[in-house]
């Protein structure tokens, strides 16, 4: 009976390479389907599937209860709605078994040469080795399908008006194929702005890292569709057929509805090229939001069978958008607003005990007394387990918004309240900075205690860019609380334009606790004062500004909850699976004793709009309905638990080295505790000076040197392209920046 123990033990060589085996037969089945549902797209363009598996799949799959989205739902929709639900579930046991972080330190290093920059240019920024690949293979199927398309085509050419020439023929045929591949970028364009996706953790992504593939996708549709419009535009004026520009067919296609699409497009795309979003932020936010307008007029304008193709992306993302309407319409219970000289304010909200989430993970906040549409991306600082009832994030006064927030504070009545909203927070499914050289770090906590060499991080920091690297070093000191528990050694290079902004260092050290002895990792903090090249007298202003701000706790404010997403994976399959089920049930309902009934007695094709219509409603309601259940049933144990949290007494402030820093003399002020002291004799303050990058980075010694980099776009890509120069093979480059 014991030896029977002692082999099913989770601790024995033979449970843990099970266990390995059911992750990896998983990972390959959800690639087995996503391979089969590319290998659709790849053979859609061909004589093949046209002349040959069109007609037997339609006359097999298109019924009275699906029409002619039958098809495109079985081959398109399911393979993809598939790993959705199921990725869902796999995430869950994953999060439940403690190995999210999945892989090995020799898998790390097989992928080292696949993460490492190839490619350090603007507009595209930093481009990783893997990520050329995988672009070049989508651009070849684009090409591959345009090819293909245009061969069937031209081989049976068809005239659309008495008269018209071989070669006009050919050109509406390159601008109609142009849309078809235009709608093939649809097909991928909203996955990584799904916050709450379970389809980017399975490959290592989180939306935050996604985005550029959203923009790159985002200008190459937009290249596309203009070229298949303004190609139409010149073939019904070479072919006298401008009034088809005016035509809303009830049998085809909608002219007009695709014309409207194209507009609203093209506004979208003028505001959010890099310089327009980054002097006009409100202008891209606000016009970015009509892609509702262009999602609604574009699926008229291609029918609902094009519509079925790029539905997994849409239906996911409408999930994922309809729970953050839900979750922010909640008031966030705010605690406290510590503000500092640098007009930056660490904003400290309460939150559900059952609330997880990894380091870099981002908040976005809306704060309605300044208005009411708009929404902004902070990194939480805080670290859930050492703070399990907070969360933290910083916001850097960089724009009108952050300077009306921070003005608040400096009213002239007693800033007790503030109506704050929030949505997510949503980052990495694991702590991946870590797959690297905090896989020490980790090794605890997933019993993956092994001899490893890695032995060094440096981060890299200029301005706010600090802001995720708090979150990290908090992770660390918590980690090395553990026993028998590793960690790297780190070098923080930070780069500040004046002395006022090195007291964003002390956000290192949580308001609520001194317990976080940073004396206990080997920290090297280097700070470079670009603007100031020697150190400032003590301010008395500035000690001033150095102060926290406790908010009155109202019971009308809710702690942040769990979002249904990353903290509740199962929730999320539930919804993802009921809604796509109530949808094809729905439409099974209307098609078969609504439409089919009108088309049978009548004998008259039904309005190719009003199906679109229907669709949409349908995919629409089914969300609702579904994902408004499950919130429902998961707030009433969240209001339970807020109930318990709203009774915790408030932590009294903490002191702070800032003062210190500012003036570079720590002879005028008495620091009382050992965290404290420990960070000032961490910290080297640089005036008048910037880092050198190069220097710096080719000295660190080790077989294996994680280098993680945020701040400007100069910054980033200079780091990026000394890590990839191959000078310096143990360097291992990440980046992280925003681009919203």
């Amino acid at each position: 009976m014991d030896s029977d123990l002692v082999r099913e033990s989770p601790a024995t060589p033979s449970y843990e390479g099970k266990k390995k085996s059911r992750h990896r037969i998983t990972r390959m089945m959800f690639l087995v389907v996503f391979l089969g549902w590319l290998m659709v797209w790849i053979l859609l363009p061909t004589k093949m599937y046209k002349q040959k598996w069109t007609p037997k799949l339609n006359s097999k799959l298109n019924s009275t209860y699906f029409g002619e989205q039958g098809t495109n739902l079985l081959l398109f929709t399911f393979p993809i709605m598939l790993i959705a639900a199921a990725g869902c579930v796999y995430l869950h046991f994953q999060k439940i078994k403690g190995n999210s972080c999945s892989g090995s330190v020799s898998a790390s290093r097989r992928l080292a040469f696949w993460k490492k920059p190839v490619l350090v240019m603007a507009p595209l920024g930093i481009v990783s080795a893997m990520e050329l690949v995988f672009s070049a293979m989508f651009i070849i199927l684009l090409i591959w399908s345009l090819a293909n398309y245009l061969h069937v085509s031209f081989a049976h050419l068809h005239m659309h008006k008495q008269g018209e020439k071989v070669w006009q023929a050919k050109f509406r045929s390159v601008s109609l194929r142009l849309g078809y591949i235009g709608n093939v970028c649809w097909a991928f364009l909203f996955f990584p702005v799904t916050r709450g996706s379970s389809i980017l953790p399975l490959v290592g992504l989180t939306s935050e890292s996604s985005i550029k593939y959203h923009i790159w996708l985002g200008h190459l549709s937009m290249v596309l569709f203009a070229g298949h419009s303004i190609g139409f535009i010149i073939y019904w004026a070479m072919t006298n057929q401008m009034a088809e520009m005016v035509e809303w067919s009830k049998t085809y296609v909608s002219n007009v509805a695709g014309e409207i699409a194209f507009v609203l497009a093209l506004i979208m795309w003028a505001t959010s090229f890099p310089r327009v979003r980054r002097k006009m932020f409100e202008v891209f936010f606000y016009t970015h939001h009509i892609y509702t307008l262009y999602v609604f007029f574009y699926v008229l304008h291609v029918g609902t069978a094009y519509f079925c193709m790029i539905l997994p992306g849409i239906f996911l993302f409408i999930i994922d958008r309809y729970l953050r309407f839900l979750q922010s319409q909640q008031r966030s219970r705010l605690v406290s607003a510590r503000i500092l000289p640098s007009e930056a304010v660490e904003l400290t909200f309460s939150k559900s005990l059952g609330l997880t989430y990894n380091p870099t993970s981002v908040l976005f906040v809306n704060v309605p007394s300044i208005s009411k549409l708009q929404w902004h991306p902070f990194t939480v600082t805080s670290n859930c387990q050492s703070e399990p009832d907070k969360l933290s994030i910083i916001i850097k006064t960089e724009g009108s918004w952050s300077q009306k927030l921070y003005n608040k504070f400096f009213s002239p009545s007693a800033v007790d309240s503030l109506d704050v909203s929030v949505e997510g927070p949503y980052g990495p499914a694991s702590p991946h900075f870590l797959s690297k050289v905090l896989l020490l770090v980790l090794s605890h906590r997933q019993s993956l205690l092994r001899d490893i060499e890695h032995k060094s991080l440096v981060m890299v920091s200029g301005g706010s860019g600090i802001s995720p690297f708090i979150s990290i070093i908090r992770e660390i000191i918590f980690e090395s609380t553990k026993s028998n528990c590793k960690v790297p050694e780190i070098l923080l290079i930070c780069a500040f334009k004046n002395s006022a902004d090195l007291t964003m260092l002390d956000l290192l050290l949580p308001i609520s606790s001194t317990t976080s002895d940073i004396s206990q990792i080997q920290l090297q903090i280097e700070a470079y004062i670009t603007r100031e090249k020697e150190p400032l007298a003590t301010d008395t202003d500035t000690k001033k500004l150095l102060r926290t701000i406790w908010f009155r706790q109202d019971t009308s404010y809710t702690p942040i909850s769990a979002a249904l997403g990353p903290n509740s994976w199962l929730w999320l399959c539930a919804i993802i699976s009921s809604s796509f089920l109530m949808f094809l049930l729905f439409l099974g309902i209307v098609t078969r004793y609504y439409i089919y009934p009108i088309v049978r007695d009548s004998d008259e094709i039904y309005h190719f709009s009003f199906r679109c219509l229907w669709d949409m409603f349908l995919v629409c309601a089914a969300i609702f309905l579904a994902a408004s259940c499950a919130f429902l049933w998961d707030k009433k144990k969240a209001t339970m638990e807020g109930k318990q949290i709203q009774n915790l007494e408030v932590p009294t402030p903490v002191a702070s080295p800032g003062s210190w820093l500012c003036s570079g003399s720590g002879g005028d002020r008495e620091l009382e505790s050992l965290p404290l002291q420990s960070l000032v004799q961490a910290t080297k303050v640089h005036f008048g000076a910037r880092p050198d990058l190069k220097k710096i980075l080719f000295d660190r010694k080790g077989s294996d040197v994680g280098v993680l980099v945020c701040g400007p776009r100069k910054m980033r890509h200079e780091v990026a392209r000394i890590c990839s120069s191959g000078l310096a093979d143990n360097l291992h480059f990440e980046s992280i920046s925003f681009n919203w």
